[in-house]
Formats: C-alpha cells, sequence, structure tokens
C-alpha cells in the first residue's frame, strides 16, 4: 500500500452519505492509500485488521473451500467497505477479501473503528444499512449461481464491475473469471464469445470492453439489480460517474 498525496476527500459514496457531524468524526483518521491489485485486505478466519473504504479500486470477496476451491460472493467499489464484521462485533473474516482492481481507497485500523463505532451509534446504524445491501447481493449471486446460465452470470458479473470504475474497460484474464464464476476457464472462454458474438462486450487478451450497456442488462435476465436498487433507496446510485 502506498500513501498518496493530500488531504482525504471522500470519494466514496458510504462515507460521503454520512451526516456531517459523523463525517467529521470519522474524516481525521483515514488514510488515503494506492491499494494495488491482489492486496489481501481480509483472511478466513483471521481477525480483521483494517477496514477499507474504495474510493478508485474495486475488492472482491472469495468464499475458500476445505480443497482449495474458491468463487466470488460479493464485490464492492467506492459504494462500499471491507471489514463488516467489525461492525457486526464477529471480529474475524469468514471470507477472503482482496484488491480485484488496482485504485486508492481510505484505510483506518480495526480499534480506532471500533472505538468510533462504540461513541457514535449513528455510524454503526449507517454500516449496517450497508451491510443489508451487501446481504441482498450475496442472495442474488447464490440465486444466479443456482439458477442462471453460464452467459447470464457472466454478464451480472460484468455489470457488476462496470458499476464500480470509470470507463467501460476492464483489465479482467479468463483465469480471473474462472475464479470469480467458479467454472473452468473453458466455460469463460464460452461465455465471452457469446456475449461478443451478440455485439455486447469486446474481449481481448486480458482486457474486457463493455459495448452495450442495455444488452448485457437483458442478457443478465433478471439476475442483476435487485441489490442496487436496495442501495439506491439507502445511499444513492451504484454507478461510478463516467
Amino acid at each position: 500500500m502506498t500513501k498518496s498525496f493530500g488531504e482525504p476527500v471522500a470519494g466514496n459514496r458510504l462515507l460521503a452519505s454520512l451526516s456531517p457531524d459523523l463525517f467529521g468524526a470519522i474524516a481525521p483518521h483515514l488514510d488515503l492509500l494506492q491499494l494495488e491489485q491482489g492486496l489481501a485486505l481480509e483472511y478466513p478466519q483471521k481477525l480483521v485488521e483494517q477496514i477499507v473504504f474504495p474510493v478508485s479500486c474495486v475488492c472482491s470477496m472469495v468464499a475458500v473451500g476445505d480443497q482449495g476451491r474458491r468463487i466470488e460472493v460479493g464485490l464492492f467499489g467506492f459504494e462500499g467497505m471491507s471489514g463488516t464484521t467489525i461492525v457486526t462485533g464477529a471480529e474475524t473474516s469468514p471470507l477472503e477479501v482482496f484488491v480485484q482492481i488496482a485504485g486508492e481507497g481510505h484505510v483506518i485500523g480495526r480499534e480506532v473503528f471500533r472505538g468510533l463505532l462504540d461513541a457514535h451509534g449513528g455510524l454503526e446504524t449507517h454500516f449496517m444499512r450497508y451491510i443489508h445491501c451487501l446481504n441482498i447481493q450475496t442472495a442474488q449471486t447464490a440465486l444466479s449461481n443456482g439458477q442462471a446460465k453460464l452467459e447470464e452470470r457472466l454478464a451480472r458479473w460484468l455489470l457488476m464491475c462496470h458499476d464500480r470504475i470509470v470507463g467501460d474497460r476492464m483489465e479482467l484474464t479468463h483465469e480471473f473469471l474462472s475464479v470469480m464464476l467458479g467454472v473452468r476457464r473453458a466455460g469463460v472462454t464460452v461465455g465471452t464469445h457469446l456475449l461478443e458474438g451478440k455485439g455486447l462486450i469486446r474481449a481481448e487478451r486480458g482486457v474486457i470492453t463493455v459495448l452495450d450497456r442495455e444488452g448485457l442488462e437483458a442478457e443478465a435476465r433478471g439476475t442483476f439489480g435487485p441489490a442496487e436498487k436496495e442501495y439506491l433507496r439507502l445511499f444513492g446510485p451504484v454507478r461510478a460517474g463516467r
């Protein structure tokens, strides 16, 4: 992690939607850091040491099985935060959480954050509302994984990632996508070819570009949207500026 220059500014919708008093309480304790791709933020069954509020990075939440199999169960960017188990009081993480797309994020230590939650009940209420939205996203992921076709799941995942970046270009390898979707790389290749054949994306080596956002939403066939609508109701749109 590399310290960025300048004073921290919100840049994170979850922080920006705090009341002035609550934001004033947490802001002095935030360090704006550059977070590199692949940086681990949480380990399964380990104490969460710090909380990250992404600004331009995107983070992935991955469940890890006994045999080492991995599948993404959630993701967040500028609209969210890591370290939700600190808010709930569980302290340790059940998941692996890492930086999926490099960028900046505000970082605060566990003890300081825990103290702020104890001192300002409004902070806990605010972040619990976010956890509520994240639970909906996780439920939709389970529904999608269990019932949707691969290309529908891929369309949903690309939409979720697209929401959290500026622009239409995403640096994503097939190997990475195979972990995110819990399928073999050959399945990812088939899925991307299907979406590309419909003119929805352009897939190049290590890069996917969204060409038709509305078409991707139609391709997702209802697997995308419920969590985003609830977040909109509570905090604002889950969509980065373009």
